[in-house]
């Protein structure tokens, strides 16, 4: 396994040794020793799973409070991972950055707490998985708009398949400030 820092700080590119024959392959997905050991030092508490079609995007979610690190997997398919630093006093505040990850080649995205993290699936369907540091709370659920001008994301299409919720998503500007006080946050 090679970590590899995101130019976003916290965030990290992990590529996963797969071993594969003419049988398949296998790859070990989760293992706290070696990831603590890696330098990946977070526990989580919550595996979600979620499966859709060809240009569905959903994000830009965060929580707040109980922020939620994510570490993300697609088991099938392929999508564009997108986070964003929206912790107010962070020097990278309103940066993003873009991953296309995919079942062939395995890769995970450490997505921090304090980051809002949306995908995009570029194949027929998606089979995406994320480890979560914090419990989903409704109450503390947030989400900001997918093409918000500020941030200034580039996906690769323009007109995705999206939620009621995620469609109807605040610009980042227009947020409460209470969604953006986030308590003093870790840089890993």
């Amino acid at each position: 396994m090679d970590i590899e820092e995101a130019p976003l700080p916290g965030a990290a590119v992990l590529n996963i040794d797969v071993f594969g024959d003419d049988r398949g392959w296998f790859m070990e997905m989760w293992n706290a020793d070696r990831y603590h050991m890696s330098g990946l030092d977070a526990d989580f508490v919550q595996d979600n799973l979620s499966r859709s079609k060809s240009r569905v995007l959903r994000g830009l979610h965060f929580q707040n409070p109980q922020p939620q690190g994510k570490l993300v997997t697609v088991l099938q398919g392929e999508v564009y991972d997108v986070i964003v630093d929206i912790r107010p006093d962070s020097p990278s505040y309103r940066e993003w950055f873009g991953i296309t990850l995919s079942a062939e080649e395995g890769t995970q995205l450490y997505v921090p707490e304090g980051f809002a993290h949306g995908f995009l699936v570029t194949g027929e369907t998606a089979l995406f998985h994320y480890k979560c540091t914090d419990f989903y709370a409704p109450e503390a659920d947030w989400s900001i708009r997918w093409n918000d001008p500020e941030i200034g994301i580039e996906w690769p299409i323009q007109d995705p398949v999206l939620s009621d919720k995620d469609a109807s998503a605040p610009f980042l500007g227009d947020l409460p400030e209470k969604a953006l006080q986030f308590e003093q946050l870790e840089e890993t």
